[in-house]
């Protein structure tokens, strides 16, 4: 099996984003957004994924938007250039996550048909220092440009810091199932249309 690895760069007038991702990791992340909410829901999708992750970012001073925005579309570039051709994957995952009170739901195909149904109520409520609406926000740039079908619910919770963070961890397991080689597949390509590149 070819090495899946990627680097991205993305550089805007807005932000500047340097992202390097290895699918076959053991979770190590090292992640600078200058938002610290921001930096600790990408270190859950590292470390409960065992992927490797590496990013530094910088903004301009307009507000977390397009930090958030760009940041989760350098995240999906890099998973799907490091993903290839998926030959062996299982390709499919789903994970139920609980964090004290909250119970949060994903399930991810990575079939390369980008898709995200995020149900999250933060449109009026910070997440920490990151406005909730943006949470959503990155999670659909990242299936947009990861090209994979993402559903994500909140099953119930009080408490948006629990909410997000168990969103997180279900994304990364969720993740890490689809990512894991099936022996019985061997090097085919796990969709009847020989493909899932697009």
């Amino acid at each position: 099996m070819s090495q899946r690895q990627a680097t991205v760069t993305r550089k805007t007038g807005e932000t500047s984003i340097t992202l390097s991702l290895n699918l076959d990791g053991a979770g190590r992340y090292r992640v600078n957004t200058g938002n610290g909410m921001l930096d600790h829901l990408v270190s859950q999708i590292s470390r409960h994924s065992l992927m490797d992750i590496t990013l530094e970012a910088s903004r301009d001073p307009s507000g977390w938007h397009h930090l958030v925005e760009d940041t989760g579309i350098a995240l999906g570039r890099a998973f799907r250039q490091a993903l290839g051709d998926g030959r062996g994957i299982r390709r499919l995952g789903h994970a139920l996550v609980p964090m004290d009170e909250a119970l949060a739901m994903v399930a991810v195909d990575l079939g390369g048909r980008s898709c995200a149904v995020v149900d999250v109520d933060w449109a009026q409520e910070n997440v920490e220092d990151l406005p909730g609406d943006l949470v959503r926000h990155f999670l659909e740039a990242f299936s947009n440009e990861a090209r994979i079908t993402l559903h994500a619910r909140l099953l119930s919770g009080s408490n948006a810091h629990h909410q997000a963070e168990a969103l997180f961890k279900a994304l990364a397991k969720a993740l890490r199932q689809a990512l894991e080689l099936d022996p019985r597949l061997g090097e085919d390509v796990p969709s009847t249309k020989g493909t899932i590149s697009g």
